[in-house]
Formats: C-alpha cells, structure tokens, sequence
C-alpha cells in the first residue's frame, strides 16, 4: 500500500454555498478538501496550524466552479491514498462533468471482480470533495447514496451542475 503519512503543511478554512470547506495543502499541492465537520474529517494529529489567509487560487476555483463557470479543476494535487483507492478516485474524476454513473458501473471498469461496495468504501475515503467528483456517484436505481458530506450536499451539487448551460444532463 502506497500511503503517505506526512502531514500537511497548511490549513485554511473557507466559506462555501454548502459550508465551511476545509483545504489542506503540502508544498502548495491541495491534499486534503472536506466539508468541515463531516467525515472523514482530518485528525488533530494531521491538521497543521490554521491560517486565515492562503489558497488563493484554490479559492477562486472553488467560487467559480459554484458560480457554473468552472467544469475541470486545475489546482497542483497531491492525492494521497492506497493503490486500490487512487484507482477508483482516478475513475470517478473521468465522470463528466453534469453526468452521473453508478458504484457498479465504477466496479466493472476497474476489471478486477471488485464489487459496488469496495468502491462507495473508497469514495467514502476521498480526500479531495468536489475536486474528485464523488458526488457524481449515484445508486444502481439512480437515487442519492452515500455521500460523506451529506445527501443534502450531493444534491446540491448534482443540481448546480444540471442548471449551467450547456451541460448535456445526467444520466439518472
């Protein structure tokens, strides 16, 4: 297993249509982005002191992506997790933007027997919220499952991806 344990360099806490968002960076890479309070939340043990400044750029991504003018992120990542994990994470980031697929689609494209489940326990790791686009993972029937941030959050950014213009639509 190929996982980094080095803790990140710098911490900020941001204002975002759905809440706080916390960005986590390392030698300016973004390696952390998670809805403050929610799980999988960092550890005392991985945050690095706070800063109220910092991650400008991270930010204006960030606005604009939730104002509809941004589809593909560009910030420098650094995404931490296993082999297994970084493979599913790679998947879901392909997924159109506006489109969905379903953790059994995501399993049948690793080719390896690895099951629906295995791969809503390795979007429930993501690290990057909204830069891996796991919101964008829908149940076989299409309806809203498992979403670290919250159903609430999921729908809110399934539907300000259906109203920008242009986007072709989802699939469920």
């Amino acid at each position: 297993m190929s996982v980094l344990m080095h803790a990140p360099s710098r911490t900020v806490v941001v204002k975002s249509p759905l809440g706080d968002l916390t960005l986590m960076t390392q030698s300016g890479e973004l390696v952390g982005l998670n809805f403050s309070r929610c799980l999988p939340a960092p550890t005392n043990s991985t945050l690095a002191p706070r800063h109220a400044g910092g991650g400008e750029n991270m930010v204006a991504e960030l606005d604009e992506y939730f104002a509809g003018s941004r589809r593909r992120f560009a910030l420098p990542l650094r995404v931490i997790g296993s082999d297994f994990d970084q493979r599913v994470w790679s998947l879901t980031s392909d997924i159109p933007y506006g489109e969905t697929t379903t953790y059994g689609e995501l399993a049948s494209r690793m080719g390896d027997g690895t099951t629906a489940r295995k791969v809503g326990a390795a979007l429930g790791r993501n690290p990057l919220c909204i830069v891996i686009p796991c919101h964008r993972v829908v149940g076989a029937d299409g309806r809203l499952t498992g979403y670290a941030g919250g159903l609430h959050r999921k729908q809110f950014l399934l539907d300000l991806e259906e109203r920008v213009e242009g986007n072709p639509g989802r699939l469920f």
